[in-house]
């Protein structure tokens, strides 16, 4: 299966029978970014969150809600 990352457009080969491949078909919602996207991405994070200015927002679990 080709898959084209929404951050640099370049185009990749993944296995058809792959967890990813299937997800990607099945679910038109998800989208594929490549390693080195990827990997940018959560260097940058990384640096944010070690200045100290970000806040990660998520909704509390069941468990910790009381």
């Amino acid at each position: 299966m080709r898959v084209k990352c929404v951050l640099c457009d370049s185009i990749q080969s993944i296995e058809d029978q792959s967890s990813l491949a299937k997800r990607l078909r099945n679910r038109p919602i998800h989208t594929f970014m490549c390693e080195k996207c990827q990997e940018r991405i959560t260097d940058k994070t990384h640096k944010r969150i070690a200045t100290g200015n970000f806040l990660l927002y998520r909704t509390p679990d069941k468990e910790n809600e009381w």
